[in-house]
């Protein structure tokens, strides 16, 4: 496992620290877990402006549901 270093402004750590101590987790944890919901959230989002764009373009390829469990044996 990797360490990172980082530097924030003591009263930015007082809140991240209670943060932490108030979700019964430790700061590593809380930082960690931030990041990747936070990657997760911009990656969602790009995923549907591509396909508002697709949609508004007309060029989204759909198909039935029925399709996608033909496909998965459901």
């Amino acid at each position: 496992m990797s360490t990172i270093s980082l530097r924030v402004p003591d009263n930015e750590l007082a809140i991240f620290k209670a943060y932490a101590k108030h979700n019964n987790s430790s700061l590593s944890e809380i930082i960690r877990t931030t990041m990747l919901a936070h990657i997760e959230n911009e990656y969602d989002l790009k995923v549907f402006e591509d396909y508002e764009a697709q949609k508004a373009s007309g060029t989204l390829k759909t198909r039935p549901v029925s399709a996608l469990w033909d496909e998965l044996k459901l």
